[in-house]
């Protein structure tokens, strides 16, 4: 069942790999170090996942420079392995990710509500760099 987000926004990609894979790439701690940053000059050097309802996830994200950094954080609502994972941000927004296998490769949709401190076009473009890096890193494996 499709939950109604406040205020939320819209990200996808196409990666041309297998869904197992994709899945694997996008949930393991080993991989989320990889690819989850916005830009070359940031990057994530930690990364923890408990992928089931009631885990926890936190991924570190540091400019490389040093000059700032935070923990992204949350808990996971509900997840479907190679399906669904939806989650609650440390700030109480909330979030799904849908993972879909097709003929040109794997669809990953994530919705999310906006935060009020950045425009709304700037976060898409933040959250939309991060799933683009992910899609590279899946593809040149």
């Amino acid at each position: 069942m499709e939950k109604e987000f406040n205020n939320a926004i819209t990200v996808e990609t196409t990666v041309n790999a297998p869904l197992a894979t994709v899945w694997d790439f996008y949930t393991k701690p080993e991989h989320i170090i990889n690819w989850n940053a916005a830009s070359d000059d940031w990057h994530s050097p930690a990364a923890e996942n408990n992928l089931q309802a009631g885990g926890k996830f936190s991924y570190r994200m540091e400019a490389k420079d040093g000059s700032m950094g935070f923990d992204f954080w949350g808990i996971y609502d509900r997840v479907v392995p190679h399906e669904t994972i939806e989650y609650t941000m440390g700030d109480d927004r909330k979030a799904r990710v849908s993972f879909t296998a097709g003929d040109s490769g794997t669809q990953v949709i994530t919705t999310f509500e906006a935060e009020q401190t950045h425009s709304p076009e700037m976060q898409q473009a933040g959250w939309q760099a991060i799933l683009d890096n992910f899609r590279k890193y899946v593809e040149a494996r």
